[in-house]
Order: structure tokens, then C-alpha cells, then sequence
């Protein structure tokens, strides 16, 4: 509890002590007045004084205005402990939505508490100093200990440890780290010391990038928030000139009964009080934003969370989306030659395209991944170092593959196109996939076959999202239309386009936006880097594994941080539920208030039933909104 919340949890208990005594002063008259006024000054000075000082700013019509009229308004009938009650508890209620606002903050901030607030800066002499992170520069390095921050975006260059990135992604396991592993900003060193050389300033570093995503994400308000904005415009000026009219035109007609009237006007004005509507609402938004935060979600907006709600048509990306983007064996058919040679053939054939071969014990190494630098099976094997020397005269064919040099030997590795360039006679594969025939001089040796890898969780999020009532779920990829077709199939994707360059993409979801509804909305969900204009293009651009990546924080309006495509549906999930709370609390909230508003008018509805309709009804619209923040859904497998 703040400083300012427990000076008014004082000051509510001091004018509710000084409240219940005055009922045992037997007092009457003028004196019984001031009896009364020492609590209601006590707990409503500042609710006078704001209502004073927003009336000369031109801003009449708020809820100190209404609960300052209708106080001094029962003072003036003489309903003395009335205008106390209203006030003691509308100062209540206001602490309360205090504290729930506090402390859906401090879960957020406390989720987000990535900011680095020091860096370890090396000097030349191999000391270091403690530096503000703005102040370290591209190139210099920085050493991060067992249990601090990583303040700075760089590659490691010297020590091994595992990282804690559940605060940026939401997955409680460590990944491990080692030299020449980029790492980014906001994630913890879990043990040893790491020597890091930057390769970002701080103010570009993925940390400053979440934040600021996190922190203006209230800017961009959903629908229902600019209603109820508008709304609580018109509502409050109307209901204070129905109550003027209450009060004064019933005593002209009927001849008399000011009092009564008046007093029906009083509990008109504090029923009609918005505050229920005005604060729940955006609470609502705010906390279904911070509870897919914890997710490793990050949504840039109320506007995008609503919209996912309404999600029809979910359209994917397919390398590096649903599949890993790491291509691997699938299977090896050599010729009059064993399987571990063919391999060891292709590997260092490919030297100085950067591939690497770590050759198993065991036959049929179909395992063995193919990414980025790297062949490596996933089974335990010993890694065979490439000799350089070995390799020569290496060409490239464009369209076809590469012929080089290999202890003085021809070896050809590529398509059929290279194979019959080679004179060599090969054999078609029946599997689906990317298949490299080698070829020594113009004998052909076999062929291996790779092909992407499809994510664990994949097939389980297009199922998570028919589920969640996604109508199609289409699949984008500039692969060949045959692979394309087969991860399809795996994955129960109901339309596949393939062979499409980057803007014919473009040109698809153009054609997918054309069969949704009138308030139905269409997701894609790329990698962020190479379908910026597609992320820009569909109602809602998603961008899969986010994780220090610029582009998918630029280019996106949500970001999952880590690369698990069930994390839309997760993500579908929360904007549901949360949608689900916002139309309780309006529903709820205008239901009570029009018929306290009925029965006040009519005089069946004293002062005590205003209080609730306020400030009750505010309470209870606050403890649902709340459940925002509290996301439960399916384990990540």
C-alpha cells in the first residue's frame, strides 16, 4: 500500500470512529450540524477541493462534482448522517480501486522487471566499473556474475552458464549459453561468468524495445474503452440535468413536497455516478494485457487484444513458424556405399558453405540436424573435424549445386539438374523433402534426404484454434508446393499456397480478407524478419519467436517471445476471457444503476441503496476485472 492509500485508510478510519459517535451525542439543531460536518470534512476535503478546482478548469461533470452536490445537498435537507454515509463510503470504494489498480501495476511491473539498472564495464587493465547501461558502447565489454542481469544485447566471448528467461518468455527452463552465443538484455545469468561483447546500444536493446512496447501499450484502447469513454461524455451531464429536473419541476406540478423531491434527486445523482464503468473497463483491458505479458505474450494494445477475439481466419507462415527452421536428415539411401561415408562425403563437401557433420557411431544417422552452421544427430555422437586442406576448387552452380575438390576427387552435390551435368546416372526418391544426390566424378554414390522439421507443438495449436472457433487456418510458404503439402497434411491445416515469393503473399491475404465476416478479423503469424509486409497487411500481425528480434517487435502488434505456436491460442484464450469480463461489468453495471435510477426516482430507493449502486457496484466490477491478470491456461508442451 502506497504512502497516499494509507494516509486515506487513516483518515476513512478516523471519520468512521467520529461518524459512529456522533450518533450518541445528544445534540440537535445547529450544534447536531456541526457534529456531523467534523467526519464529512475529515474524509471529503479532497473531494471538495477537486470538484472546486476541476469546475475552474471548465471540467463540471465528473464523479467529485456529482458526489460534492449530492453531500451537501442532504446537509441542506437535513439528512445529515446520509451525506456523511455517501462520502465515507465513496472514499472506501475509491481506495479500494486504488489498491486493485496498485497492485495489477506492480504484477505487471514485477513480470517486467528486466530494466538493468547497472552495467560491468571492462577497462583496459581488466577491472571493471559500474556504469549506467547508456553509457556503454558497440564493442565494449561487459561482464555479467552468477545472479545478475544481462544489461546489454552482445555475443558471449568467454564463459558457459544457463540463462533464466522467463521474465522476457514465460518458460521457467534455463537455456544454456557459451562463447560466441548472442544473448540479449533482461534475462538473468543464472551461474558463472560471462564476458560479453555488446553488439547494441541500450536505448536498441531488446529490453528498452519490451519496455517501451509495454508501457505505451495503453495508448492504443479497444473499442469498448473509447465507448465507455464516450459514454460516461454524455452520461454524467445528462443524469445531473434528470436529477435538476427531479427536484424542481414534481414540487411545481403536485404544489410543494421540496424536501422529498430533492432528496430523490440526491440518491438520483449518486446512483447515476460512472465510476464502475469508467475504472473496470480499462482495468479489464489492462490486466488481460499484463496476464499475457506473464505468458511471454506482448500485446501493443487494447485495440489488438479485442481484435484477437474476433479472430476468423488465422494465416501461417511456414519455416520458422510452424516448422523449426532447422533442417535435418530425414534419410540417407547410398548406392555401392555405406551411409556414414556418403554422409562424410557431403560434409566436407559443403566446407565453405559452413556445413559441419558430426558423424554417429551407429548406422543411419537420420537424426542428424542441418541448420545455420551445423549437421548434428540428435543421439549421442563424436564430431569429426573438417580439414580445410582437404577441400579445393569449390563451384557453385546456381539452380543446381556445388562441384568441388575432395582429396583430389570430383564430388558433385546438388539436384537432378547436377547430376546429369555430371553425367551421372541417379534415381528419383519417393520421400518427401530436399533431396541431395552426390556424385564422385561420374559415378553416382546416393542421396540424402532433408527436410524441416515440424514443431512439437504445431499440430496441437491449429487444433487449439478450431477449437477457440478459428474457421481456416491457412498456410503460406515459399517451399515447394509437394513439402508444403506434406506438413500440412501433419499439421490438419486446412489450405496450403506454396512457391510464393514475398509479395505474392501479400496478394493471398488480400484474397483471405475478402471471405471474412463484417467484424471478423484475420491473424498472420510470421517470423517477424522477412514478412513484415504481410505482418502489416492482415487485421493482426503475430510474430513468432520474438525473442531479440527487432523486426518482430517493429513489424508485429503481438509478439510471443519465444517460438511455440500454441502460444496464439493461448493468446486467443486470454483476449476472450478478457473481452468476456469487460461485458460483465457493463452489462452488470448498467443493469444496476437503471434500476436504482427507477426506484430512486419513483422514491423507493433510499440513500443507503445509492451508496451500493455507487460504490458496491464499483467494487464488484473491479474484483471481476481483475481476473484478467490471472491467466490460466494449457502447459506448454
Amino acid at each position: 500500500m502506497s504512502r497516499k492509500q494509507k494516509k486515506t485508510l487513516v483518515r476513512i478510519l478516523i471519520s468512521g470512529a467520529l461518524f459512529a459517535g456522533a450518533f450518541f451525542i445528544p445534540v440537535e439543531g445547529i450544534w447536531k450540524l456541526g457534529v456531523y460536518l467534523i467526519p464529512y470534512f475529515v474524509i471529503g476535503w479532497d473531494v471538495l477541493w477537486k470538484a472546486v478546482r476541476n469546475i475552474s478548469h471548465g471540467q463540471v461533470f465528473d464523479e467529485n462534482f456529482l458526489m460534492s452536490i449530492a453531500t451537501i445537498g442532504a446537509f441542506c435537507v437535513g439528512e445529515y448522517p446520509e451525506g456523511v454515509a455517501v462520502m465515507l463510503f465513496y472514499q472506501v470504494g475509491e481506495l479500494f480501486q486504488s489498491y486493485s489498480v496498485g497492485r495489477s501495476r506492480q504484477s505487471i511491473a514485477a513480470l517486467m522487471d528486466i530494466r538493468p539498472y547497472y552495467a560491468n564495464l571492462e577497462k583496459p587493465d581488466g577491472s571493471f566499473e559500474q556504469v549506467d547501461p547508456d553509457e556503454v558502447n558497440i564493442g565494449d565489454i561487459i561482464i555479467v556474475k552468477a545472479g545478475e542481469k544481462i544489461p546489454l544485447d552482445g555475443v558471449v566471448v568467454e564463459g558457459i552458464s544457463s540463462l533464466n528467461t522467463s521474465a522476457l518468455t514465460g518458460e521457467s527452463v534455463p537455456r544454456g549459453i557459451k562463447p560466441g552465443k548472442e544473448v540479449i538484455s533482461g534475462c538473468i545469468n543464472l551461474n558463472g561468468l560471462l564476458r560479453v561483447k555488446v553488439t547494441k546500444e541500450f536505448g536498441e536493446s531488446t529490453v528498452a524495445k519490451i519496455l517501451d512496447l509495454v508501457e505505451n501499450s495503453s495508448s492504443k484502447k479497444a473499442k469498448s474503452e473509447n465507448f465507455i469513454t464516450k459514454f460516461a461524455r454524455y452520461y454524467t451531464p445528462v443524469v445531473v440535468i434528470g436529477a435538476l429536473l427531479l427536484a424542481v419541476i414534481p414540487p411545481l406540478i403536485l404544489g410543494g413536497g421540496w424536501n422529498d423531491w430533492i432528496g430523490r434527486a440526491l440518491i438520483f445523482l449518486v446512483i447515476s455516478c460512472p465510476c464502475a464503468l469508467v475504472i473496470s473497463i480499462p482495468l479489464s483491458f489492462f490486466g488481460g494485457i499484463g496476464g499475457a505479458s506473464k505468458k511471454g505474450i506482448l500485446v501493443k494494445g487494447g485495440n489488438y487484444l479485442e481484435a484477437l477475439s474476433q479472430t476468423e481466419l488465422v494465416v501461417f507462415d511456414k519455416t520458422g513458424t510452424l516448422t523449426k527452421g532447422i533442417f535435418q536428415v530425414s534419410a540417407v539411401h547410398p548406392g555401392e556405399i555405406e551411409e556414414k561415408r556418403l554422409l562424410e562425403l557431403a560434409a566436407d563437401h559443403h566446407l565453405h558453405h559452413h556445413v559441419q557433420l558430426d558423424v554417429q557411431h551407429e548406422p543411419h544417422p537420420r537424426v542428424a540436424d542441418v541448420g545455420g552452421n551445423q549437421l548434428q544427430p540428435k543421439r549421442e555422437v563424436h564430431r569429426r573435424a573438417v580439414d580445410a586442406t582437404r577441400v579445393s576448387d569449390v563451384e557453385e552452380m546456381s539452380g543446381r549445386g556445388v562441384k568441388a575438390l575432395v582429396d583430389g576427387q570430383t564430388i558433385w552435390a546438388g539436384n537432378g539438374k547436377l547430376m546429369d551435368l555430371a553425367g551421372a546416372k541417379w534415381r528419383e526418391c519417393h520421400l518427401h523433402g530436399t533431396v541431395v544426390h552426390v556424385a564422385a566424378g561420374s559415378e553416382y554414390l546416393g542421396h540424402i534426404v532433408i527436410s524441416d522439421q515440424v514443431k512439437e507443438d504445431a499440430a496441437q495449436a491449429v487444433q487449439e484454434l478450431k477449437a477457440l472457433g478459428v474457421r481456416k487456418t491457412v498456410m503460406l510458404t515459399g517451399d515447394k508446393a509437394q513439402v508444403a503439402k506434406e506438413v500440412a497434411r501433419q499439421l490438419g491445416v486446412d489450405e496450403v499456397h506454396a512457391e510464393l515469393l514475398p509479395g505474392d503473399k501479400v496478394q493471398q491475404v488480400e484474397s483471405l480478407l475478402k471471405e471474412k465476416s463484417g467484424k471478423g478479423k484475420l491473424a498472420f503469424v510470421g517470423d517477424g524478419i522477412n514478412d513484415a509486409p504481410v505482418l502489416s497487411r492482415a487485421d493482426i500481425g503475430i510474430a513468432m519467436g520474438g525473442l531479440g528480434s527487432d523486426a518482430a517487435i517493429e513489424a508485429a502488434d503481438i509478439v510471443l517471445m519465444d517460438d511455440h505456436p500454441s502460444k496464439i491460442a493461448e493468446a486467443i484464450r486470454i483476449s476472450k476471457k478478457t473481452l468476456r469480463l469487460v461485458k460483465e461489468n457493463i452489462v452488470f453495471a448498467l443493469a444496476v444503476k437503471v434500476l436504482c435510477l427507477a426506484l430512486g426516482a419513483v422514491g423507493l430507493a433510499n440513500m443507503w441503496e445509492a451508496v451500493f449502486a455507487d460504490v458496491g457496484v464499483s467494487v464488484i466490477a473491479i474484483l471481476n476485472a481483475s481476473r484478467a491478470l490471472k491467466v490460466k491456461t494449457k502447459s506448454q508442451s
